[in-house]
């Protein structure tokens, strides 16, 4: 996917990835969150389950509450911006939460809110709950996935070859990279 410095995705995606090298600076898990409004910055999160010990407190999660604070509880003009695919409690808090747009690096056929439990794409929630669950957002996987691996790389290389040789994460095209 070729991109323009002017690309609000691109510019956001490496946001959210200079913020996952800060997560591992804090001792955290390299998993960060941006969410956008029609392009423009809005708020941010890295993990922080280390740091809260809590195991809710998901980058895209805290993200979330912040952008449901300065915004409402409707965020169906934002775009969130992940390292790896939302998880299934991620992604269900994504679908509540009305995000219109889902872009994300690595894919997680493990614990994926969208390649395994399909639950960022079910269209499902919306028949049955439209007063919940708005249509499924726009989904754009694999955004500058060779970035987000060299976060996790660097994070522990050794604990990332393990990463990758379970299939925890992968490319977009399914491969680890």
């Amino acid at each position: 996917m070729l991109q323009t410095d002017s690309d609000p995705d691109l510019e956001m995606m490496q946001r959210c990835i200079k913020l996952a090298e800060t997560s591992v600076r804090a001792a955290e898990y390299p998993f960060a969150a941006v969410i956008a409004r029609n392009g423009v910055f809005l708020c941010e999160s890295a993990n922080r389950v280390k740091r809260n010990h809590d195991v809710n407190s998901h980058a895209e999660i805290v993200a979330i509450a912040k952008a449901q604070a300065i915004r409402g509880s409707n965020l169906s003009d934002c775009t969130i911006y992940a390292t790896v695919e939302p998880c299934a409690q991620c992604s269900y808090a994504i679908r509540e939460a009305q995000v219109g747009r889902v872009v994300y690096g690595l894919r997680s056929p493990l614990m994926g809110g969208h390649s395994r439990w399909n639950i960022l794409a079910d269209t499902n929630l919306s028949t049955v709950l439209p007063e919940v669950f708005l249509p499924a957002p726009e989904i754009v996987p694999g955004f500058l996935q060779d970035r987000v691996e060299a976060v996790f790389h660097s994070w522990n290389p050794l604990f990332w070859r393990m990463i990758k040789a379970r299939g925890v994460f992968v490319d977009d095209t399914g491969e680890g990279s």
